[in-house]
This record gives C-alpha cells, structure tokens and sequence, in this order.
C-alpha cells in the first residue's frame, strides 16, 4: 500500500468527482481511478458507491476515512519524533514564536533567563500562531510562546501540553493623533460607530481570535466597518500609524508609540483585553538542554 493512495482516497472523499479529484492530484483520471481501485482491492473492500453522482463513500469507506486521516496525522509527526530522538543531547533549543512577541518580549525575557542559568543556541521560528501551534504539536519545536486567553484554551491546551505564564500584555484600542494630540479615529461613548474605520485581524491570527472570543459581539454591536484586515500586529500597527483606522494592539508592540505621541487610546478603558504570554512545551520528553531551559523558566516564572 503506497501512502499517496490515501492522500488520493482523502480528495475523492471531499468532492466526489474523479476528475475534479484526479487534476487536484494532478494526474489522469485513468490513472488515478487505478490508483483508487488498488487500494480497494488492497482493503478487500469497496471504499465508493459509483452508481451516484457524486460518487458517495460506502459505510467502508466512512469508516477509512478517519482511519486514513488518523494515518496522515501521525505519519506527519514522523520526521519531529525523529528529529527529537536524534537531538535527546543536543544543545540547540528549538524554539517558536508569534510574530509581535518575537522583537517585543522574547530578547527581553531571554536577557532575564540568562542571569540566572545558562541559555545555549537557539533557532527561532517567528510565525503565525497556527503556525506555531503546529510546530509544537508535530515535535518539531520544542518550545512556543506565544499570547493566550482563559476563554480561548487553543489546541497546545487541548493537547494537554505544559505551560508557564511568564508575562502579561495588553490588547489597546489606538489611532493616530492629531495635530491636537488626540486621536483622530475614536469609538463614542454612546451609539454606533458606523464611520469609524476599522482595522482587523484576519482569522489566520491568534490575537484576532482572542479579539473576538472576549469583544466580538460588543465589537458587532458598533456597526462599525472593517476597512483592512491582517493577521500581523506590526502591519495593522503601520496602516494606524497612517491614520487609516482604529486597530486593537498589543501594549508592548506600542509602548514607543504611545510615549512619543504618534498613538493614542481611542476608546474606554472597559475596551482592553488583557492578555497572558505563556511558554509551552510538548508532553513528550525533550532534549536535556531544554528540560534544563524549561526548569529556569520555571523557576523564574
């Protein structure tokens, strides 16, 4: 049995269409129906009812669906399990982390770290929060640290990996000032804000996604118009910079812009979010250099 054949089986299940499934492929249909029956033939079992149009899975077939998607997942895990094994003693710390905590909080905090333990080599990874989560989860980072929220635990959560709280930012409201110093886009105290242009995260990011889970519906209320969405901080950062719009932004990204003037908050205070900065490991073991990195986090935390 050939792997590719259940990534074939995967995208026949999904639009029940040889053709469409055989140019996703990128394959002929004849060639790619072959490879279909092989692995029926191989199961012993008819995987498809090709009587109806779209083709339907047979209850077999429902049942190898998960199975094939199970197999996938874990064939993926594969070259982090391996990577993790051959490295037990290495002393390269693997590292992930969002995109705004990567040039804010983490040289800070690794300056903390190394006045009390020693920090080895370190190869950082700086992406989006899915991004990084995935990373983790296929053992290929070791470590992640990124934002979080107690009403958005998050699949490092769900996966029961460990973590620490080692710092608290906060989600602001801002827009540029004026020449008056005040924010030339602000949300009133009363009403919609149907002219106040909004800048947004996309659903790519992780600080959206605590965005909305804690001010989405308040956020809906306003009537208010999304003019740009993104999924980095930094960019929503520069387009308030530009004056186009009111954007929710982490304090720590904006600290310089505040005290200098260029930002200001442009809402009540009852509009932050506040937010955890937490460190998680895998449940698997890791490197001795990292349970020594993970137990001066812990004791500094």
């Amino acid at each position: 049995m050939n792997l590719s054949w259940l990534e074939d089986f995967l995208a026949l299940a999904a639009v029940g269409n040889f053709s469409r499934a055989a140019d996703e492929r990128h394959m002929t249909q004849p060639a790619f129906s072959r490879r279909i029956r092989a692995l029926e033939e191989w199961l012993g079992a008819e995987l498809f009812d090709r009587s109806s149009q779209p083709a339907r899975l047979t209850e077999a077939g429902q049942w190898f669906r998960r199975v094939a998607q199970e197999i996938l997942a874990q064939v993926a895990k594969l070259p982090g399990e391996a990577r993790a094994l051959a490295e037990a003693s290495a002393a390269t710390l693997r590292f992930a982390a969002t995109h705004a905590l990567s040039f804010t909080f983490l040289p800070g905090w690794l300056r903390g770290l190394e006045a009390h333990a020693s920090v080895g080599p370190l190869q950082l990874v700086s992406d989006v929060q899915p991004r990084c989560e995935a990373l983790l989860l296929q053992n290929q980072a070791q470590f992640v640290l990124s934002y979080a929220h107690e009403q958005v635990p998050g699949p490092m959560h769900a996966a029961g990996c460990p973590s620490l709280l080692v710092g608290a930012d906060i989600l602001l409201p801002v827009a540029a000032t004026g020449a008056d110093g005040q924010p030339i886009h602000h949300l009133p105290a009363k009403g919609d804000a149907a002219s106040v242009p909004m800048l947004g995260y996309s659903a790519e990011s992780g600080l959206g996604e605590i965005f909305r889970a804690v001010l989405g519906r308040k956020r809906e209320s306003l009537r208010a118009r999304d003019i740009l969405t993104a999924h980095l901080a930094s960019v929503l950062r520069t387009m308030a910079l530009d004056g186009r719009g009111l954007a929710w932004l982490p304090a720590l990204l904006i600290q310089d812009d505040l005290a200098a003037g260029r930002l200001a908050v442009a809402a009540s205070n009852d509009w932050g979010v506040k937010l955890e900065i937490r460190l998680y490991r895998p449940r698997v073991s890791i490197s001795q250099a990292a349970e020594a990195f993970w137990k001066a986090a812990t004791a500094t935390a």
